[in-house]
């Protein structure tokens, strides 16, 4: 099937046609440059996803890799970049191979199909110019006849009349003729053109049109065979990419089929056990007998004051302390539980014998106070009397057993990696050194010996500290048990110090009938309890006043936990005498203490605590 010989008369209809072809390819070149744009935008907004979701160096997320999910988290993400790399590639080979390709080509294809139009307006003019020829040739020629056909009726007319003379007949004949001969060179001249239009119209319509619309025709079915190409290369783009993009399926399974719950797990357990045991059972207190109430082993008041046992035996006993809220531990633990000492008998020329005592505070037995401890709201302590020393002390005594001995384990590998380090690059110092000795020309042997001494020194502290990390760990794995990992009570420090049965031997009053405390407590435990003071509870809110007091006699209140008074001072009350002898106050709102409860007469709001 030919269109030159099917659509011979269809030159401005394949002009249509021919268009249209064209601007569908560019109409599907825009869509392969759309896709190309979609697959760029796709592949950044992957990448710009997983950036987003990467662990933060030095962050807590870094630390969360150790788990099995998010390390599949993080191989999903980079496998989810390769992905997105895929669809770079795809973009890429599109924009290649095919957008380029067709734009090259479209422009080709509209250089091709105007010259073969324009050849087909050339013929469509030559065919048309040679019709206008064979008409003038045609008009003219019955024109003459015409003007023949009157010349001789007008000269037989001059014949057949008598009146005419010879010389207007004989006029009249030779003007018939010469006009006879007129019209038989038209008629030899239309024919000669007829015959010449004829050829040309045959040439025209079974050799030069059929030749430019098989032209044309070839134009068009290249054009629709280089589309299906297109087409084709559109999906090899994406077969080509598609192994790629399933490993990077497969390995988005293969880590999640990596993650492991028991590991996990079992992470946690490493991360935040403590290395305490469970407490004990807390025994009865029976008061119903008139004798000095005794505190139970387990008992909170007392769990600090099995330290020499605890010390000896490497573990704890009866621990309660880990299960309560810290703001109820704070009260406990910094609660001075050794007796107050008694109202000095003259401490100022205002005070007598007989003087005002403090207010009666109702005993509350102990488990009283923990079940308050677990049901009240709890209260945030502030104590700004204590000042921060920093994040921690250097040995990681404020973390529990358990997490100090990671926190060391974890410095002593930072040190041999460091170490190591150092050993390297003396022994790369030294090999130069050797090759200078055995070349002289190279270097002087002598001028790596300061660079070697430095190395040595570094090396020397670095050790030095490494022991020091690892003397920490073996004191923490129960080989060096001397060191105390809680703070004391004023009151239980004074129990790890007394020897004799008689506590009232260990007091002492000042010259003026003022009481002291001891002053040989262990600086251990001071610095512990400072640590952890300053590391649990340096950040928690203030507690609100609940009345006042007014300072009857002077205290020093050297005693950790205890604040120093004069007499007549006024000071807030944050907390009642729970039965134990001691009030805990505030002064000006920026130092906190316990004061003994016979030492001060206290007024509590009526809103507060009734009257």
């Amino acid at each position: 099937m030919s269109w030159g010989t099917e659509l011979w008369d269809q030159f401005d209809n394949l002009e249509k046609h021919t268009q249209w072809g064209i601007e569908f390819v560019e109409r599907y070149n825009k869509f392969v440059k759309d896709r190309t744009d979609i697959e760029i935008s796709y592949a950044k907004q992957l990448r710009n996803l997983s950036k987003k979701y990467q662990p933060k160096r030095n962050s807590k997320e870094e630390e969360e890799q150790r788990f099995t999910s998010c390390q599949a988290f993080l191989a999903v993400l980079n496998e989810m970049n390769d992905y997105a790399g895929q669809h770079e590639v795809i973009a890429e080979n599109m924009s290649g191979l095919i957008f380029a390709e067709l734009s090259r080509y479209i422009q080709e294809l509209k250089q091709e199909r105007k010259s073969h139009f324009q050849e087909g307006r050339r013929a469509q003019q030559h065919i048309e110019s040679c019709w206008k020829q064979l008409e003038a040739s045609k008009r003219r020629f019955e024109r003459d006849c015409k003007e023949a056909e009157r010349a001789q009726q007008h000269f037989e007319k001059m014949d057949n009349d008598l009146n005419v003379t010879k010389a207007d007949v004989e006029k009249a004949r030779q003007q018939a003729q010469t006009r006879h001969q007129m019209a038989s060179d038209s008629k030899g001249e239309y024919s000669s053109v007829l015959q010449n239009f004829n050829k040309e119209q045959h040439e025209h319509y079974y050799t030069n049109i059929p030749n430019i619309f098989r032209k044309i025709q070839d134009l068009d079915e290249r054009r629709i065979v280089k589309i299906g190409e297109s087409m084709k290369t559109f999906s090899e783009v994406d077969r080509q990419v598609v192994p790629i993009i399933g490993k990077c399926l497969d390995g988005i399974t293969k880590a999640a089929e990596s993650i492991d719950e028991k590991h996990d797990t079992q992470l946690v357990v490493e991360a935040f056990k403590s290395g305490f045991e469970q407490p004990g059972d807390v025994e009865f207190e029976d008061f119903g007998q008139p004798m000095k109430r005794t505190v139970s082993e387990s008992s909170l008041s007392n769990s600090r004051s099995d330290v020499k046992q605890e010390t000896k035996g490497g573990k704890s006993k009866g621990k309660l302390w880990p299960f309560i809220k810290k703001n109820k531990l704070m009260s406990l633990l910094t609660s001075p539980h050794q007796p107050p000492p008694p109202p000095p008998s003259c401490s100022s020329p205002s005070a007598v014998p007989n003087g005002p005592q403090s207010p009666k505070q109702q005993k509350e037995p102990l488990s009283h106070r923990l079940n308050e401890f677990m049901t009240s709201k709890p209260k945030i302590h502030c104590f700004r009397s204590l000042k921060r020393g920093g994040s921690g002390p250097e040995d990681f005594s404020h973390l529990p057993p358990e997490q100090r001995r990671k926190k060391l384990q974890q410095k002593i590998d930072e040190f041999n990696k460091e170490i190591q380090k150092e050993i390297d690059q003396r022994d790369g110092l030294t090999k130069m050194k050797d090759v200078y000795i055995k070349n002289p020309q190279m270097g002087r042997p002598e001028s790596v010996d300061p660079k070697l001494a430095e190395i040595e020194q570094t090396i020397e502290k670095l050790r030095q500290e490494s022991q020091k990390f690892e003397a920490w760990l073996a004191e923490v794995e129960g080989r060096l048990p001397t060191k105390i990992d809680h703070p004391r009570r004023p009151s239980e420090m004074h129990e790890l110090q007394s020897t004799s049965v008689n506590n009232c031997a260990q007091d002492r009053e000042s010259p003026d009938g003022s009481y002291t405390e001891e002053q040989n407590q262990d600086p251990q435990l001071k610095v512990a309890a400072q640590s952890e003071f300053d590391d649990e509870f340096d950040d928690e809110e203030t507690l609100t006043a609940i009345g006042t007091c007014k300072a009857m006699y002077p205290f020093e209140g050297q005693n950790e936990g205890t604040i120093a008074m004069v007499e007549g001072e006024t000071l807030s009350v944050i907390e009642e005498d729970k039965g134990d002898g001691w009030t805990r106050v505030r002064r000006n709102e920026d130092e906190e203490g316990y004061v003994p409860t016979s030492y001060v007469e206290v007024y509590l709001d009526r809103n507060t605590k009734g009257t």
